[in-house]
C-alpha cells in the first residue's frame, strides 16, 4: 500500500497544485470582477439598505395604534306616556306648521326627496324649510336638528 502511496505522489501533488491554481484564478476573476464593477455593485447595496429601511419605516407608519377613545353622549329615551309637545319651546323656536312636518320627516329618516313626494311639495321647498329648520334651531345638520328637537320636545 506504502508504494503504491509513493509512486503516484507526483500525481496527487500535480492534482493538488491544479487545484490551487484553479481556487487562485477563481479567486482573482473574482476580485477583477468586484473591481471592474465595484460603482453597479454599491449602487445595488444601497439599493438594499434603503428598500429595507423603506420597508421597516412603511410597517412602522401604518401599524395601527392601539388607543380606545370613549365618547360620552346622552341618550333621551322616548317616555313611556302619550307624547304631548312642548308648547312654550315651539313658540320660542318660531316654528311653522309646516317646518315641524318636515322636522317630523327627517327624524324618521326620509331624505329631501321622499320628503317632498310625501308632502306633495317640490325638492326647492323642502331644501328652503330645512334651511330655515337650521337656522331657528341653531344647527348644522339634520342629525342635530332632530336630536335637538327631540330635547326641546318638539316632536316625538
Amino acid at each position: 500500500m506504502r508504494l503504491v502511496v509513493i509512486k503516484y505522489k507526483w500525481l496527487i501533488v500535480y492534482g493538488c497544485v491544479l487545484a490551487l491554481l484553479l481556487f487562485l484564478l477563481r479567486w482573482l476573476e473574482l476580485r477583477f470582477l468586484i473591481l471592474s464593477h465595484a460603482q453597479e455593485i454599491y449602487s445595488g447595496a444601497i439599493a438594499v439598505v434603503f428598500t429595507a429601511l423603506g420597508i421597516w419605516l412603511a410597517l412602522k407608519l401604518t401599524k395601527p395604534k392601539k388607543e380606545t377613545i370613549v365618547v360620552e353622549k346622552k341618550v333621551y329615551l322616548k317616555p313611556e306616556t302619550a307624547f304631548v309637545r312642548n308648547e312654550a319651546a315651539l313658540k320660542d323656536s318660531n316654528l311653522s306648521p309646516r317646518e315641524i312636518d318636515v322636522l317630523e320627516l327627517m327624524a324618521k329618516g326620509m331624505s329631501n326627496a321622499e320628503i317632498a313626494e310625501q308632502l306633495f311639495v317640490s325638492l326647492n321647498t323642502v331644501k328652503t324649510h330645512s334651511s330655515k329648520l337650521y337656522e331657528k334651531l341653531e344647527v348644522k345638520r339634520r342629525t342635530q336638528a332632530v336630536e335637538k328637537a327631540r330635547q326641546l320636545q318638539l316632536i316625538a
